[in-house]
C-alpha cells in the first residue's frame, strides 16, 4: 500500500506552524487591572471561556488608550492570547488594529511585525497566497532595517506557507534564506525549523538522503541546545522515522518511533506528537506484519486524536485501520473505516485527505472502483490546478518591489472599475498628446524648412553683396596706389631734390630755404598715415588668411636674421569672426616682439604659441637669447607699445627676461 507522505508532510508543518504558541509577555503594563486581565488570560489552568472573557477586558481597555508604543506592546499581547487560544478571527481583528495604529504613527518594525501576525492568520487558514503576501511586505521593512532574526522568522513562515501548497522548490529556496540569514545569530529554534523545513521538502521531493541529513541537523541542534519547550527532540525522531518509513525501512523507523516515545512528557505537553508517534509506530509494525500490539496502537492514536479534534490525524489514523483490517480479511471493518475517513476527510475539506480515502475505498470496495477513481482523478486534476495557481501567485508576490494595499472585498470589484477607467482616460490623454506633439513637430519641421531655404537665399545675397564691395573696394586700391605714385612719390622726389642743394652751397639763404621743406615732408606725412589708416582694415579682413600673414611675418624676419621661428596655433581660434582691430594688434606686438629678439638678444631659436582657452587668447613669445634687465628697459618703447597695445584690447601682459632669454605673455578676452 502507498503510504500517506503528505499528510506527514502536513502534520509536521501544523507542529511547525498553526501548533506553536505565540511567546509569552513579562512587560510591566500600564495598570495593575490590564496586567491581572492578560497574566489571566494567558494561564493554560484556567477554563477556556474565563480566558476568553478576560482576553476580551484586556482589549477593551487598550483600545480606548492612546495610541503609543506601550498601547502597542500590550495590543501584541492581546493577539498573541487570542493566538493561543485558537480564536484566530480575533486574533486577525487585533492584529489588523495594530497595523493601522503602527502605520499611523510610521513604526515601520511594529508594521512588519503586525504583518506577520496577519500572515500567520491566513497561515492558518485556506489563504495560504495571502499569507505569503503579507510575510513578503513584513520580508522588505526587516530587510531595509537588517534585521536578521526577524526576517529568519518570516522565511521560515513563507517555506511553511508555501509548503502547505506543494511549493517544495519555493520552500526550500525560502528555508534556505532563513538559514543564510540566521547563520550568525544565536536564533536556535529558528535555525531548528529550518533544517525541519529543508527536510520535509526533500522528503517530499524523495530525496530521503538530504532528508535525513537535515533532520538529523535538526535533532543534533536539539540536543546540543537543550530545545525542550515544543518537544523538538522528539518531533525530529518522529521526522526521521517518516523518512525511514518512505524508504521501507521499517525497523529503523521502529527504533526511532520507540525512542521518541520514550518521552513521557509527551502524553502532557504535546499528545498531538504523542497521537502521531503510536500512528507511525503502529504503521511501521503492520508494513512488517507485527500484528502483537495491533490494531490496539492504531485505536490509542485514534482516541487522542479524537479527543484533540484534529481532523487531518483522524483520517489518517481511519485509513491506516482500513489497510489494517483489509490485510486481515475483515472487509466489513475495512470499508467501515475508509468510508469513514473518506467522510472526515470532505468534512476538513482537505483535498489530500479526500484523494487518500478514495484510493482506499477502491481497494476495500472493487465493485465500486470504477466510481472512486472517476472522482479521484477528478479531484486531483483540480487539486493540481490549483496547486500550480497557488505557486504562481508565490512567484508574482515574491518578486513584488511595491508593496500593494489589499482592499476589502467589498471594494474590490468597484477598485477594478475606477482602475480600468482610468487607465483608459490616461491612455486617451498620451495618445491626444503624442498626435498633438507629432503635429507640432511636423509643423516646426516645416518652419525650419523654410527658414533654411530664406537663410540660403539671403547668404546668397550676402556673397552677390561682398563681391560688389569687394571690386569697389579693389578699385579704390588701385585708385590709391596711383595717388601713391603719382602724388606722394612726386613731392617726394621733389622735396629731395631741393634737399640736394646742401652737398654744394650751405649760405644761410640755401638752409633757410631747404628747413622750409620740412613742413612739406610733415605734410607728406600727414598723408601717409591717413591713407595707411584707411588701408589697415583692408589689411586685417576677414576674407585674407590672417595665420599665413603671421606666418609670413616670421618668415621675412627669420630670413634677415638666420633664426629658427616655430609659431604654432590653436585650431580652437576663429579667426575670420575676430575683431580686424585686435588682428592688427597682435600683428603689432609679434612684430615688434620679432624686431627686438633680431636686434638685441643674439637669439639661435624662437617659439610663438597662439592658444585659445575659453574665451580667452594667450600668445607666448619665447626665445633662447641673452635676455635683459626688466627694470631697465620698462620705460623703452618697444616694451611699452606691446604693453599699451595689450591694455587696448583689455588684455594683460607679461615680460620675463634672464639670461636664458625671454618669455612674453599675452592674455586678450574674445
Amino acid at each position: 500500500m502507498k503510504k500517506y507522505s503528505f499528510l506527514f508532510f502536513v502534520i509536521g508543518l501544523l507542529l511547525l506552524g498553526c501548533s506553536k504558541k505565540k511567546e509569552k509577555f513579562s512587560e510591566k503594563s500600564i495598570s495593575d487591572t490590564l496586567f491581572t486581565y492578560l497574566t489571566l488570560a494567558n494561564e493554560d489552568t484556567i477554563p477556556y471561556e474565563d480566558r476568553l472573557s478576560y482576553n476580551k477586558k484586556a482589549f477593551a481597555i487598550l483600545i480606548n488608550q492612546e495610541n503609543d508604543s506601550l498601547n502597542r506592546v500590550n495590543l501584541f499581547k492581546v493577539a498573541n492570547r487570542y493566538y493561543n487560544m485558537n480564536n484566530f478571527v480575533e486574533y486577525w481583528k487585533v492584529s489588523k488594529i495594530i497595523a493601522e495604529r503602527s502605520k499611523n504613527e510610521n513604526d515601520t518594525l511594529n508594521i512588519a511585525r503586525a504583518y506577520t501576525y496577519i500572515g500567520d492568520y491566513y497561515a492558518c487558514t485556506v489563504k495560504k497566497d495571502s499569507a505569503f503576501l503579507y510575510y513578503t511586505k513584513a520580508e522588505k521593512i526587516y530587510q531595509k532595517k537588517n534585521d536578521k532574526v526577524n526576517l529568519g522568522g518570516v522565511f521560515i513562515s513563507m517555506a511553511t506557507a508555501q509548503g502547505y501548497e506543494n511549493d517544495f522548490l519555493g520552500s526550500e529556496l525560502s528555508a534556505i534564506k532563513a538559514l543564510n540569514v540566521l547563520r550568525d545569530t544565536q536564533e536556535k529554534s529558528k535555525i531548528y525549523e529550518a533544517y525541519n523545513i529543508l527536510g520535509f521538502v526533500s522528503n517530499e521531493l524523495k530525496d530521503y538522503e538530504k532528508s535525513l541529513e537535515y533532520h538529523t541537523k535538526a535533532l543534533t541542534l536539539a540536543k546540543e541546545n537543550n530545545l525542550k519547550n515544543f518537544n523538538e527532540v522528539s518531533s525530529s525522531l518522529n521526522n526521521i522515522g517518516n523518512v525511514y518509513q518512505n524508504q521501507k525501512k521499517y525497523k529503523k523507523a521502529i527504533e526511532t518511533y520507540e525512542e521518541a516515545l520514550k518521552d513521557k512528557s509527551l502524553i502532557v505537553y504535546k499528545p498531538s506528537l504523542y497521537g502521531i508517534l503510536l500512528d507511525n509506530l503502529a504503521y511501521s509494525k503492520f508494513k512488517l506484519k507485527d500484528y502483537s500490539q495491533l490494531p490496539g496502537l492504531f485505536y490509542k492514536s485514534l482516541r487522542i486524536r479524537d479527543s484533540l479534534d484534529i481532523g487531518i490525524g483522524i483520517v489518517n489514523s481511519k485509513i491506516h485501520l482500513s489497510e489494517y483490517y483489509y490485510e486481515k480479511g475483515d472487509s466489513i471493518k475495512a470499508r467501515g473505516f475508509a468510508r469513514e475517513a473518506l467522510e472526515g476527510s470532505r468534512e476538513i475539506q482537505n483535498s489530500r485527505a479526500i484523494l487518500a480515502s478514495l484510493k482506499q475505498l477502491g481497494i476495500v470496495e472493487p465493485q465500486k472502483a470504477s466510481i472512486y477513481s472517476e472522482e479521484y482523478i477528478r479531484i486531483n486534476d483540480s487539486l493540481q490546478s490549483a496547486e500550480r495557481k497557488s505557486k504562481d501567485k508565490f512567484a508574482r508576490i515574491e518578486y513584488e518591489t511595491d508593496e500593494i494595499i489589499q482592499q476589502k472585498d467589498k471594494l474590490a470589484e468597484q477598485n477594478r472599475n475606477i482602475l480600468f477607467f482610468f487607465g483608459l482616460v490616461v491612455m486617451i490623454g498620451i495618445l491626444l498628446f503624442v498626435i498633438k506633439n507629432q503635429r507640432s513637430k511636423t509643423k516646426e519641421l516645416m518652419l525650419k524648412q523654410a527658414q533654411q531655404k530664406a537663410n540660403e537665399e539671403i547668404y546668397q545675397l550676402i556673397l552677390d553683396q561682398q563681391q560688389k564691395f569687394d571690386e569697389g573696394r579693389e578699385k579704390e586700391k588701385k585708385r590709391i596706389a596711383k595717388e601713391l605714385h603719382d602724388g606722394i612719390m612726386n613731392r617726394l622726389a621733389s622735396i629731395r631734390f631741393n634737399l640736394f642743394v646742401l652737398e654744394n652751397r650751405t649760405d644761410p639763404d640755401t638752409i633757410r630755404h631747404c628747413i622750409g621743406q620740412i613742413e612739406q615732408i610733415q605734410e607728406v606725412e600727414k598723408e601717409v598715415k591717413n591713407i595707411a589708416h584707411d588701408l589697415s582694415h583692408d589689411t586685417f579682413s576677414p576674407k585674407k588668411d590672417y595665420e599665413e600673414l603671421l606666418k609670413s611675418l616670421a618668415l621675412e624676419v627669420a630670413n634677415a636674421a638666420s633664426l629658427k621661428i616655430n609659431i604654432r596655433f590653436s585650431k580652437l581660434i576663429k579667426w575670420e569672426t575676430t575683431n580686424a582691430v585686435v588682428k592688427m594688434h597682435i600683428y603689432r606686438i609679434l612684430q615688434e616682439s620679432l624686431h627686438n629678439i633680431k636686434k638685441h638678444a643674439a637669439a639661435k631659436e624662437v617659439s610663438v604659441n597662439i592658444v585659445q582657452e575659453n574665451q580667452m587668447l594667450h600668445i607666448e613669445i619665447k626665445d633662447d637669447g641673452v635676455g635683459f634687465d626688466t627694470r631697465d628697459h620698462s620705460t623703452g618703447l618697444g616694451i611699452g607699445n606691446i604693453r599699451s597695445r595689450a591694455e587696448e584690447m583689455n588684455g594683460s601682459s607679461e615680460i620675463l627676461s634672464s639670461n636664458a632669454g625671454t618669455i612674453v605673455r599675452i592674455k586678450i578676452p574674445l
